[in-house]
C-alpha cells in the first residue's frame, strides 16, 4: 500500500503534548506506523562519550504514531491526503485543496 505521509512532508501535530506544532518527516518506519519528526516529542537520552561524540544528557527526537499527525498543505492547514490517477501515474492529493502533493 502506497504511503500518505512520506519523508521531508511538512505535518501539524493533532494530538499529544506537542499539539498544534509544525515539523517535518525526518524518517518514516511502515511497520510500526511511527514517524520520527524533526523537534517534536523530545526526550532527553543519557548517552556514553565515544571517540566521535561527546557523552551527557542529549535532547533526541522520539517516534510518533502517523495518526496523530496531520500534512500541511498550500494554504498552511492540516489536510488529510487522497490518491487519484493523474493520467498513468497514481499521485497523492490533499483533501482540503485538491492540490497534488
Amino acid at each position: 500500500m502506497a504511503a500518505k505521509l512520506k519523508k521531508g512532508d511538512k505535518v501539524v501535530m493533532l494530538a499529544g503534548k506537542d499539539k498544534g506544532k509544525e515539523g517535518t518527516i525526518s524518517s518514516i518506519d511502515p511497520k510500526s506506523n511511527k514517524a520520527v519528526i524533526d523537534g517534536i516529542n523530545i526526550a532527553i537520552r543519557a548517552t556514553r562519550q565515544t571517540q566521535e561524540s561527546q557523552g551527557g544528557r542529549i535532547p533526541k527526537a522520539m517516534p510518533v504514531d502517523l495518526s496523530n499527525c496531520a500534512l500541511i498543505d498550500s494554504n498552511g492547514k492540516p489536510t488529510r491526503v487522497g490518491f487519484k490517477m493523474d493520467g498513468d501515474k497514481k499521485v497523492r492529493f490533499a483533501k482540503t485543496t485538491g492540490d497534488v502533493i
